[in-house]
C-alpha cells in the first residue's frame, strides 16, 4: 500500500506544471529596481493624475489589472468602531499609462511653496531694477540681492519634493516582460 501511495504522488508531482505569469519590471539603467507580479501591491500615479493602491489581480497583454479596496470605519451592533472593508472595484491600465511609482507626497507642499518664492523673487529683482533705471536714489542694493537670494532658494525648493519613481526621468522606465505564449 504504501509503495503504490508513493507511485502515485511521484507521478503527480511530474506532471505538475508551473504557468508563468507576465510581469513589470522596474529599471533605471538597465538594471531591475523592482519587479510586480501578481498578487503584488502597487502605488501608482497614472498620467491622468489617478493615484492607485492596489492589488494586481493579473498582467496581460500589456495591460495590468488592479483591484483597490475601499476601507471604512463602520459601526457594530455594539456601539463599536471597526475598520472593515466596504467593497473593492477593479480597474484596468495600459502598462504605459503609469507615470510614476510610489506614494506622492502629501502634507506640506514644499513644490508649490518653492514655485511662489521663486515668482516673488524674480517681481521683486525686476521691480528692483526699474527703481534701479528710474530713480536711483531710491534704489536699494540690499533689497535686489535678498529678492535675488530669494528667487535662487525658490529655484531649489520647486525642484525638490516627492513625486515617487517618474518614470522616464533620471533613467528610470517600467518595462513590460511576456511570459505566456
Amino acid at each position: 500500500m504504501r509503495i503504490l501511495l508513493s507511485i502515485i504522488l511521484i507521478c503527480c508531482s511530474i506532471t505538475t506544471i508551473a504557468q508563468p505569469s507576465d510581469f513589470l519590471a522596474l529599471r533605471k539603467k538597465n538594471k531591475t529596481i523592482q519587479s510586480f507580479y501578481a498578487g503584488t501591491q502597487i502605488e501608482f500615479t497614472t498620467v491622468h493624475g489617478v493615484y492607485k493602491n492596489a492589488l494586481i489581480n493579473r498582467i496581460q497583454n500589456d495591460t495590468i489589472y488592479v483591484q483597490e479596496w475601499l476601507v471604512r470605519p463602520m459601526m457594530t451592533q455594539l456601539g463599536y468602531i471597526v475598520t472593515d472593508s466596504v467593497g473593492s472595484f477593479r480597474y484596468a491600465y495600459h502598462y504605459k499609462d503609469i507615470k510614476s511609482i510610489g506614494k506622492p507626497q502629501k502634507g506640506f507642499n514644499v513644490q508649490g511653496s518653492g514655485a511662489a518664492l521663486l515668482g516673488g523673487g524674480i517681481l521683486l529683482t525686476l521691480a528692483s531694477g526699474v527703481v534701479y533705471i528710474v530713480d536711483r536714489d531710491k534704489f536699494s542694493p540690499e533689497l535686489m540681492a535678498a529678492a535675488a537670494g530669494l528667487a535662487v532658494i525658490g529655484y531649489f525648493l520647486s525642484k525638490s519634493g516627492s513625486k515617487g519613481i517618474v518614470i522616464g526621468k533620471k533613467n528610470y522606465k517600467l518595462d513590460y516582460i511576456k511570459l505566456t505564449p
